[in-house]
Order: C-alpha cells, then structure tokens, then sequence
C-alpha cells in the first residue's frame, strides 16, 4: 500500500460507482476478492482452534468458570490496550501492520500445537498464549477493518463488511467440525497445527494485492493527545456513542456463547465434543444467513441496529429452557442469525458515519468495548453458570441484554425529539417511534 502523510482520502478506483449493488458486489474488486480468500481459509482454522482450545481447558480443568478465564485473557489485552490498536491504525500503513499480525496469530497456533502434541501442555500455556492472540488482536483487527475501506471505497462498504462477516462464520460451518473430528481422532493438539499454517493463505493474499488499486486516506501524524482526541470524537457524536455503549452491553453479557455452550453439551445434555462442535457449527449457519442478508439489504439505520439486539436477547432467553439437546441446537441457527445482524450493522453504521482519518479510533473503540467486555462478563457469566446452572446463567445474561437495548433505545429517541406511539387500529403500524415536537431534533435513529 502506497500511501503516506499527506495523501487525500480517496474511493478505490474499483469502487464502481455505477454497477447495481448486490449480494456479493465487493467480490468484484481485486483487492478485496484476494483479501476474502485469503481470510476464508485462515478463519477456518481459527474456528478450528476456538473449539479445540475451549475443549482442551475443560478437559485440563473440568471448569466452566477456567473456559470463561481463558476467554476473557484472550479479549483483556483489547479492554486494556485497544484504542491504542487504532492509534496505529490511524498512523501506519495497514497492509505492513497486517503483514505482521497475521504472522504473529499463524506462530502461536503452531506453538500451542507443539506443546499439545508433546504432551507438555498446561493450562497456564493455554492462558499466556490466549493472552498473546489478545496483545496481537488490539493491532490487528482495527486495522483489518479499516483496511476493507481502503481496498472498496465507501459505498461497497456496508457490502464488504457483511460479507467479512459471512466469511468469518462461514469458516465457522467446518472449522468447528472439523475440529470435532480431530480431536476425537488424533487429539486436538493437530487442530492448533492447522490453524497455524493457514495464517500463510492473507500472508500471500496481502503480497497479490495491486497497491495502485488501494485507496489513501490521510493518515494521522504523530502527535501527543491522539488518544483522548478519539474519545473526545465519539463522545460528541451521539450517533456512536449509544450504539458503542450497546454494543458493550451486547458483548459483555451476551457473546459468551462458548462457556453456555460447554455447560449445556456437558451438564444439560450429556454430550460430548463432536455435539458441541455441532453446535458451533449451526450458529455459525445463522450467522452466515444474517450477514448475507444484512449485506443485501445494506441497512444503516440505527434502529434497526436496536432491534436486532433485542431479538438476539430475545433468542439467548427462550434458548436457556430448551428441554432437548434437538431444541437447543435449532435455536442456534436464529441466535446466529441476529447476533450477526446487530454486529454486522453496528460495524458498518458506526464506519461510515465516522470521519475517515478517526476511523482506526473509532473502530477501535467499538472492538474494544465489543471484544474487551469478554474479560468481565465471560467469568461473571461462567461463575453464574457453575453455581446456578447453565439454564439461569444464559436466562440473566439474555435479560441483561434486552434491559440494556430497551434503555438507551429509549436515550436514543429522547436525544432524537422521539416517542413510541402503539396504535392497534387495521392498517396501522402497530408500533413506531414517531416526533415527539411538529419540529424534532435530527437523529439518524
């Protein structure tokens, strides 16, 4: 990528400004198309270490309380330290930062698959090398989700970012299957190998890629204070502030499906690793089905965004009294489907309403808030979920959601000079959000 200090901010020349937007339009851009390959084979072996690394601490440890910790010291780093991710986002050139984080996450899969394989594995391994990913994480994701508009240009950007999402959880259909099968077979040990090696299919991706054919934002020059700008920026803005905080709720209490998951396939249902990869596996069908519908309909409203949440909470609730293992698992399928969609049209509404020499901060932000709540409600939820059962401990994390979402949607619409109006007349709309005042306040509710 050829860009510097100085340069306009400017579309992709591939960002074919006339062509119909469809279902998959951002796959017509080189860069992306290289950029998407690339991820897919490499995000199935993530997927594939999730489910093996998660296995391989409740084997060690028979905890769902030391899952959560493993989870929430994979996410600390970017509660710590994520805004900083998006400082260097912001200042240095992604396609050089993204050469060295997708090195970096390849050498840790590999070295916890040595020692897996060895035998010499501990759960404290597992911890310290959570942790790395984590450290790695805070750089790279912001920068690969800044870079999307680098390689697109904006209006392909809703697209591009649903279909970022339909990648990763693509992967998700046989990364977790596969894993299953590993580590019934050989140990999970060769799933961490796996993962390791894919991390080569961006390295080489990211070396195809056609430099001309990136766009150059105007990168933020070194200076004392870029942090507290970033928060400064975001706390004036209301349209990024609320859903960031939603979004906090969301992750926090809501995305910690791997310690339920665990619980319900071991303490419900009795069941075993392939049933929990199954179940991963479902999820990640509906998290698939919501992202390619999200990249069709290309919606940035924010209340759609609110409303999506809810029905993800919603989902969570009715989940935690599946009577049967069959109940549970086809649940999955619509839990994926509208977490996928809050996500999908959070990242990209908050992307493009934020300036774009802001947007490594913003996005930074969002993941920090998103990721980094993991390391508080992953333990809390896990301790709930070890003293109450697995039931009461996914019940309160899915109430927990709905009370936040139906909070600041409220905040939202008092901001934006709104009121509900439930009108039960024929041919009516039920119920809308409608000016409170002939004259309201702009709100891009």
């Amino acid at each position: 990528m050829s860009s510097g200090p100085g340069a306009d901010s400017a579309p992709a020349p591939t960002d074919h400004h006339d062509a119909p937007l469809t279902t998959f339009s951002s796959l017509a851009v080189r860069n992306y198309r290289l950029f998407f390959i690339g991820g897919s084979i490499s995000n199935i072996g993530t997927w594939m270490q999730r489910i093996a690394q998660d296995w391989l601490v409740h084997e060690l440890t028979g905890s769902a309380t030391a899952v959560g910790i493993t989870t929430a010291l994979q996410f600390l780093p970017m509660l710590m330290f994520g805004l900083y991710g998006g400082v260097l986002a912001d200042r240095f050139d992604k396609r050089r930062l993204l050469f060295i984080t997708q090195a970096s996450l390849g050498i840790t899969g590999l070295l916890l698959g040595l020692l897996t394989i060895s035998g010499h594995v501990n759960v404290y391994h597992v911890y310290a090398l959570a942790f790395v990913v984590g450290l790695v994480t805070v750089v790279d994701n912001p920068t690969r989700q800044t870079f999307v508009a680098d390689m697109v240009g904006p209006r392909l950007l809703p697209n591009a970012v649903s279909l970022n999402s339909a990648n990763f959880h693509s992967a998700r259909l046989i990364g977790p299957a596969v894993a299953g099968v590993l580590i019934t077979a050989v140990g999970g040990g060769w799933a961490f190998i796996v993962n390791g090696l894919s991390f080569s299919a961006p390295i080489v991706g990211l070396l195809l890629m056609r430099s001309g054919e990136l766009s150059r934002p105007r990168r933020a020059a070194r200076k004392k204070g870029q942090l507290r700008e970033g928060l400064r920026y975001v706390g004036s803005r209301p349209d990024l502030l609320w859903p960031i905080v939603l979004v906090g709720f969301i992750g926090t209490f809501g995305f910690n499906f791997p310690v339920w998951a665990i619980a319900f396939t071991d303490g419900v249902f009795d069941a075993g690793a392939g049933s929990y990869g199954l179940l991963n596996s479902l999820m990640g069908g509906g998290s698939v089905v919501g992202a390619l519908l999200a990249a069709r309909r290309g919606s940035r409203r924010m209340r759609f965004t609110f409303a999506a949440a809810a029905m993800f909470s919603a989902v969570l609730m009715v989940a935690s009294a599946a009577p049967f293992f069959w109940v549970y698992a086809m649940l999955m399928v619509p839990l994926g489907l509208t977490a996928m969609t809050f996500q999908v049209t959070a990242n990209a509404g908050i992307q493009l309403a934020s300036d774009p020499e802001m947007r490594g901060r913003v996005i930074s932000l969002f993941m920090m808030v998103f990721m980094g709540g993991t390391p508080i409600g992953a333990p809390v939820v896990g301790w709930v979920t070890d003293h109450f059962g697995p039931r009461v401990g996914m019940l309160s994390g899915g109430a927990v959601c709905l009370l936040a979402t139906a909070a600041l949607a409220m905040v939202l619409a008092r901001i934006g000079g709104l009121r509900l109006r439930i009108d039960l007349r024929a041919g009516r709309r039920a119920v809308a959000l409608v000016p409170r005042d002939p004259q309201p306040l702009t709100t891009t509710a």
